[in-house]
């Protein structure tokens, strides 16, 4: 696949995926929406559509939607190097595009929101108790589940039989819209699990550029954490699968 096509796939699916997580965080926060107050278990379910709908979106192009996803592929082998700046340019973008898609929606709900230093939140991630080092490790260790279930997770092979195992292959992309909700219930409480450095990165751009009545700053000393913390995980999970027997 040339670089035109791997850059035009990947954005719209991230664009597709931000456009809808950041979505569901909207309509959870903002008060004149259907639903306001909705919860973190409605959150993390959003989430994790949003990544089924944008991964099959982005399957062209091998739907990694996220630079530690892509980082992962490349420690292993199963993407060039020389795609890896593509990847994530396009990730970046789509990122950014699907913030502003996100805020066009609810405009009408920003603009008349009561708490408008508060709405930062929509848009990218923030730990509960502040340390930069332990919110790092936490996602690390949220990333390397990701990516070390989509290194590892078995694929169609032929038995000895000659029938086919379909692995978690026959899920699709469903597959890890169900890893990214057990990701989020369980281990998103700490940080807010943002495991892909351009789904927090692209929309805090965004959110620092939009024109958001009484907004916040956009938090520049922690955003370091959700690009860094990723892309540790993934490059620790890319080591494991090299040395594993598989």
């Amino acid at each position: 696949m040339g670089a035109g096509e791997i850059f035009v796939w990947e954005m719209l699916g991230t664009a597709v995926l931000i456009l809808l997580g950041n979505g569901v965080v909207a309509n959870h926060v903002l008060r004149d929406t259907l639903g306001s107050g909705a919860g973190f278990l409605f959150v993390n379910i959003g989430w994790a559509f949003a990544v089924f709908t944008g991964a099959s979106i982005a399957a062209p192009s091998g739907a990694h939607l996220n630079p530690a996803v892509t980082l992962g592929l490349a420690v292993t082998d199963k993407v060039a190097w020389a795609d890896v700046p593509i990847y994530i340019l396009a990730q970046m973008v789509g990122a950014i595009i699907g913030a502003t898609l996100c805020w066009a929606t609810y405009k009408l709900q920003f603009d008349r929101h009561p708490e408008p230093e508060n709405t930062r939140g929509i848009f990218c991630t923030a730990p509960t108790v502040r340390n930069p080092l332990w919110n790092t490790i936490t996602e690390v260790i949220g990333t390397f589940v990701l990516v070390g279930w989509i290194l590892l997770s078995p694929a169609v092979k032929l038995g000895t039989d000659g029938v086919p195992q379909f692995g978690n292959s026959a899920l699709g992309y469903a597959g890890v819209a169900f890893v990214v909700l057990v990701i989020g219930t369980s281990l998103g409480g700490p940080t807010g699990y943002a495991i892909n450095p351009a789904r927090d990165l692209g929309p805090r751009i965004a959110y620092a550029l939009l024109p958001i009545r009484g907004k916040a700053n956009a938090d520049w000393g922690y955003s370091w954490v959700p690009v860094v913390g990723p892309l540790i995980g993934a490059l620790l999970a890319g080591l494991l699968y090299l040395v594993l027997p598989v």
